[in-house]
């Protein structure tokens, strides 16, 4: 998050807002975003009153900060009371991978799409503050610049923006962009021209409920994060309960099952951002190769990456679930060998993974 110091604000007279926020989105597209939308910098309570219920019910599961911010996190003005205009802006990610192989080579690893190459958060914010910088100096006005690290709600500010609407799954769905996209924000006391909002248009579609290998789902546009597996895998910091590790499968960093399936990715186009594009030793992994990861090496492999965030431990333990799904009996050695780390986390999981092994050789 950036705060450029107050500064007088230009009469309005001197740039109409019409032409100012066109001027804004012909920037952004300069830059590189490839949708950008303009909301107020308001959402209606009755997303503030969902939020709290998904924190009261404990679907946020660890994520602590959840509830810590939730004040502030309900409206984005209740965190930047000044704001009146918010900026939402899209940057497609999508690798055209296909999803079901990937799953399939059970011998290998599946890190989820966004996580393939470099941090997403340094490439849009980068942009970000680019495109902030210039809104200031135009027009005098105060920005914040935010991309999923801050107290706001971002994918409902995004589908009041028209940027898309959120899916059964509660993710953005683009009818250009489909699914694969990452969202970024400003926020700023300067006025524009707001976009209507997109309607859903998911229809009878329930694909991607169907879809969530643990039924994370607890019903259209409600989730249990404690049943995800990007939570689980990414989020959550002790032992995976037993009663999802066989539905992870080769999973070991994320899932994108709910969003892989969903219809309106066949609109959507490869991302043209080369920082974004898949590292070509990471679709596809060898559990052989990441096994054999100790800590100086794990950050070296995924240096820049989102990876890199979760640990080696984590990362390792996510792993072995994959290897006791794997049915491959040339793991043993090394998944034995784990049973000794010095990671209890680790060693507890090479120990269930040395028991299916065991199991699906006899």
């Amino acid at each position: 998050m950036t705060l450029w110091p107050q500064c007088q604000l230009r009469p309005l007279t001197l740039i109409l807002i019409s032409e100012l926020t066109r001027a804004v989105k012909a920037k952004a597209l300069d830059l590189g975003f490839d949708d950008v939308r303009v909301t107020k910098a308001q959402l209606p309570e009755i997303k503030g009153e969902e939020l709290s219920a998904f924190v009261g019910a404990g679907h946020h599961g660890d994520m602590s900060w959840m509830a810590e911010t939730l004040e502030r996190r309900k409206s984005p003005d209740a965190m930047y009371a000044e704001a009146k205009t918010a900026i939402v802006l899209a940057v497609n990610y999508d690798q055209g991978l296909d999803h079901a192989a990937r799953l399939s080579q059970a011998s290998t690893g599946v890190i989820s799409t966004y996580a393939l190459n470099r941090d997403y958060h340094d490439l849009i914010k980068q942009r970000l503050k680019i495109l902030a910088g210039w809104i200031a100096k135009e027009t005098g006005a105060d920005v914040k610049v935010f991309v999923d690290t801050a107290p706001l709600m971002e994918k409902p500010l995004a589908a009041q923006a028209g940027l898309g609407w959120q899916g059964k799954h509660t993710n953005l769905v683009s009818r250009k962009l489909g699914s694969w996209f990452f969202i970024g924000s400003i926020l700023t006391t300067a006025e524009l021209e707001c976009d209507a909002p997109e309607s859903d248009h998911c229809g009878s579609c329930t694909a991607c409920l169907q879809a969530c290998p643990t039924q994370a789902f607890t019903g259209p546009h409600q989730i249990d994060a404690r049943r995800c597996i990007s939570y689980l895998t990414i989020e959550h910091q002790g032992e995976i309960p037993q009663e999802f590790r066989k539905a992870i499968g080769n999973r070991i960093y994320g899932c994108d099952d709910c969003l892989a399936v969903c219809p309106w990715n066949k609109f959507a186009e490869s991302s043209r951002e080369i920082k974004l594009q898949a590292r070509p030793e990471l679709v596809s992994p060898a559990l052989t190769d990441l096994l054999t990861l100790d800590d100086a090496t794990f950050r070296k492999v995924f240096s820049g990456s989102p990876v890199k965030r979760i640990g080696r431990d984590r990362f390792i333990r996510n792993c072995l679930i994959a290897a006791g799904n794997s049915g491959d009996q040339s793991l043993v050695p090394l998944v034995s060998s784990l049973c000794e780390d010095t990671a209890q986390v680790v060693r507890n999981t090479a120990q269930w993974a040395m028991q299916e092994l065991t199991r699906t050789h006899q």
